[in-house]
């Protein structure tokens, strides 16, 4: 029976003239793979292995369509290792024992093996362990593909084993490169304008494959008269979507991004990170969630409208839903990043809470404990209480820390927007303390 796995791959000039344009354009030497260059140049770190003849366990972690599996091949070919491939969708643990076995049997003849685990973030924190004792004693060199973050998705003990390699989002330059090697296997240019060139590789977000399916579909439509304008374009080839996952890394880069922008009162970059998660399906719900939390954390009382707008754009979305709601959150969005920024109450309740796990339970003062029964009043509860109403200024200027504790300082308000107020009001009623000798 033929090994579904142990793929000693057809070399690509064997591939059909039918073939997908991607299979065919597939590089025949690392030096022919575009836009990492960093890696597989001769001061890269895959261009020094090759260069030496040893290759060490790699993870690969990059966004779809940068080239991780053509690297991976094109090792195995540099090196004379026997190249594996299997697919951590559709493998299980039985898939990786028999490859083990043969992997180690071939290994006493001579012969290596490439083990290159395409999607490996998806095996199992067990099954990422069961490759650890072929990949420690040299039966296999593991290449990893991965376009989730291996921090987060892969077990720090195979980590330890592998380099990690990162792969660059191929850019427009890259992408243009790619898309004449195409024009040029096909002999013909793609019917575009240079306007409606741009728009391609733009819509390919840095995907070489998209890029190269897409311009596929462009040379199989035949003569279509004049060259194609972007209008044109889009409407005959479908919009690539954002990649984009919510329970992922990319997630978590853009709530990040746009935390950060409105922190820097840069609106336009806000404005920029909110659309780009809506439109790929982000719950505004979470995003309203989000900008509450900024209006407490990064802003306060320097303006404490702050939270009342976020507040309102939450009941606005509830009411009206989308589109309609999604223009009160982004105007709840300018109204933070050009806000006055404070982060004084989110530092004094850190402290506040800090000292609280400090201090244990000290009780506070008696003067200002209240005091409903008679035995109360005997032991010293609410005795000379100054009522602040019947005092000068409306200030008694009481203390009201415990007796173990001297006044601490938690709250230091910014010289922006409304805490100046703020500030003026504390050093008034300092000011009280030191004349009253309270």
């Amino acid at each position: 029976m033929p090994d579904l796995f142990a793929a000693d791959l057809p070399p690509d000039d064997a591939l059909s003239e039918a073939g997908p344009l991607a299979d065919r354009l597939r590089p025949q030497s690392l030096d022919e793979v575009i836009g990492q260059e960093h890696l597989t140049g001769p001061d890269g770190a895959i261009g020094r292995m090759v260069a030496a003849g040893r290759l060490s366990s790699m993870i690969l972690w990059g966004p779809p369509g940068t080239g991780k599996t053509s690297i991976a091949r094109l090792l195995a070919d540099a090196v004379a290792l026997r190249f594996v491939m299997i697919s951590a969708v559709f493998a299980g643990v039985a898939d990786l024992k028999k490859i083990f076995a043969e992997a180690r049997e071939l290994a006493r003849a001579g012969k290596r093996t490439l083990l290159f685990v395409d999607e490996i973030h998806r095996f199992n924190r067990a099954q990422q362990d069961g490759f650890l004792p072929y990949v420690e004693d040299g039966t296999v060199v593991l290449v990893g593909a991965t376009t989730e973050n291996p921090s987060f998705e892969l077990n720090a003990a195979l980590l330890s084993r592998a380099q990690v390699l990162i792969l660059n989002r191929l850019d427009s330059v890259a992408l243009g490169k790619l898309l004449a090697r195409g024009e040029a296997i096909e002999g013909r240019p793609l019917p575009l304008t240079d306007d409606a060139r741009a728009s391609l590789i733009a819509s390919a977000d840095g995907d070489g494959r998209f890029l190269l399916n897409q311009a596929e579909t462009l040379f199989s439509i035949g003569e279509v008269g004049e060259a194609l304008d972007p209008a044109g374009l889009a409407a005959l080839l479908h919009r690539r979507m954002p990649v984009y996952d919510k329970d992922r890394e990319g997630h978590y880069n853009l709530i990040s991004a746009l935390h950060k922008a409105v922190r820097g009162s840069d609106p336009q970059a806000a404005l920029y990170y909110l659309a780009r998660m809506l439109v790929a399906g982000e719950e505004p719900l979470y995003l309203l969630r989000r900008m509450v939390r900024m209006a407490s954390e990064d802003i306060g009382l320097a303006d404490p409208q702050a939270l009342v707008q976020c507040l309102a754009a939450k009941d606005s979305y509830d009411f009206l839903g989308s589109p309609e709601g999604e223009l009160a959150i982004a105007n709840a969005l300018i109204y933070l990043a050009t806000a006055p920024k404070s982060n004084a109450g989110y530092k004094a309740w850190k402290a506040a809470a800090r000292s609280a796990k400090e201090t244990g339970s000290l009780m506070p003062p008696a003067n200002i404990l209240n005091a409903p029964t008679k035995l109360m009043k005997q032991i010293g509860y609410g005795k000379d209480y100054g009522y602040d109403h019947d005092a000068p200024d409306a200030f008694s200027g009481d203390n009201y820390w415990p007796d173990e504790m001297s006044p601490q300082t938690f709250y230091e308000p910014v010289p922006r927007g409304f805490e100046v107020k703020i500030r003026e009001r504390l050093a008034y009623w300092h000011t009280l303390r030191e004349e009253r000798g309270t």
